[in-house]
């Protein structure tokens, strides 16, 4: 039970805590950028390109958000002292009302404060996150749909747009690999820890003696780039082809080859894209995955380069499991680089990710 001396020492961590977010939001540079956006807005030619004003509008709308949390943070940590006085001790009601408080408030500090942690070039970009079905045959392809389903719920669960760049489905069951486009404000900064093989074992489904089996997918994530970004891709360098969309057949098999793929020749590289209608969009989608693509591979050169020159070997990313996922004999969700885990796996699944995203962003 929370003493009056408990309660104060929580308000006042909360609100030391609150004061240094407040310092590295900086709201009055967030409200010069939002005078600077609204200036864009009203010129008359603002709706000429209807993507960049878009992303202007997304931007604008993204920063003023961000003033209204910090301002009710504000008032609510400012409050705090006429919430908490001598009379807690003996009004039990008054007490439990201010704990209440006291929780939903961190509950929103440990929210905003997690994107303090993100000021990566990208961490505020959307994200396209890949799922490759890895070792165990049909059943690393349905454990791929699983995940599929686990990220689709995440994503709708904090209110981000979700759409399927690219499938390959398995011949028996779920996928060989799949791709989304997950649009929205730190995507890419809180999916980019998701990299890496996801381990599940269970008892089989698809043989008749159920037995226990292991299998591996592989998550990646890259940033969606914008066009600023200094990557030159030369006509040469690129093999075009438009294609039809694989998988088991029936009314969504595109009758019209509008998927298209890209190969990169230098770098072996290879992009689909069957997200638009029509072949010129999704062609111009699939150079900006493979822009983003050579860019984050150059960045990956550089880092190990300076790694090696530290010492540091670095493991094959393929081989860095990063999560296990037991069904059976148990049931466990383990995180093997922050040591969080559950053993509620069909929350997990249902895509409850946060206490495990969080962790990670915190580790670095």
């Amino acid at each position: 039970m929370e003493t009056l001396y408990d309660i104060k020492q929580k308000s006042e961590e909360l609100i030391s805590r609150f004061n240094s977010i407040a310092k590295k939001k900086d709201v009055e540079k967030l409200k010069t950028e939002t005078a600077e956006l609204e200036i864009q807005t009203s010129a008359n030619n603002f709706w000429s390109d209807q993507e960049k004003a878009q992303k202007v509008m997304q931007r604008l709308g993204d920063i003023k958000n961000e003033i209204e949390r910090v301002k009710k943070l504000e008032e609510s940590t400012a409050g705090l002292s006429e919430l908490i006085t001598e009379e807690i001790e003996t009004d039990p009601d008054l007490k439990s009302l201010v704990v209440d408080e006291l929780n939903n408030l961190e509950t929103q500090i440990n929210s905003i404060e997690l994107t303090t942690f993100l000021s990566g070039k990208f961490d505020e970009s959307d994200a396209l996150l890949t799922i490759k079905a890895g070792q165990g045959g049909t059943e690393a392809m349905d454990w791929t749909e699983i995940l599929l389903r686990m990220y689709l719920r995440y994503v709708n669960s904090v209110g981000w747009k979700v759409s399927i760049v690219d499938e390959v489905r398995g011949q028996e069951a779920g996928y060989q690999t799949v791709q989304l486009k997950i649009e929205g404000r730190f995507a890419y900064g809180y999916l980019k820890h998701e990299k890496g093989t996801h381990r599940m074992v269970r008892n089989s489904p698809f043989n008749s003696q159920g037995l226990r089996q292991t299998s591996f997918a592989g998550v990646e994530v890259i940033p969606v780039v914008n066009e600023e970004i200094d990557i030159e891709i030369r006509d040469e360098d690129i093999d075009f082809s438009a294609v039809r969309s694989g998988g088991a057949g029936g009314q969504n098999v595109n009758k019209v080859a509008t998927k298209v793929r890209i190969v990169h020749k230098p770098s072996g590289i290879t992009v689909t894209c069957s997200i638009h209608r029509t072949q010129p969009k999704n062609r111009d989608e699939a150079m900006k995955i493979l822009k983003a693509q050579l860019y984050l591979l150059e960045e990956e050169k550089r880092d190990a380069e300076m790694k090696a020159v530290k010492g540091v070997r670095v493991a094959a990313s393929w081989g860095n499991q990063i999560r296990n996922y037991v069904f059976q004999p148990y049931k466990l969700v383990k995180d093997l680089r922050t040591d969080v885990e559950t053993s509620n796996i069909d929350s997990v699944m249902d895509g409850n990710l946060q206490e495990f995203i969080d962790a990670e962003i915190r580790l670095l």
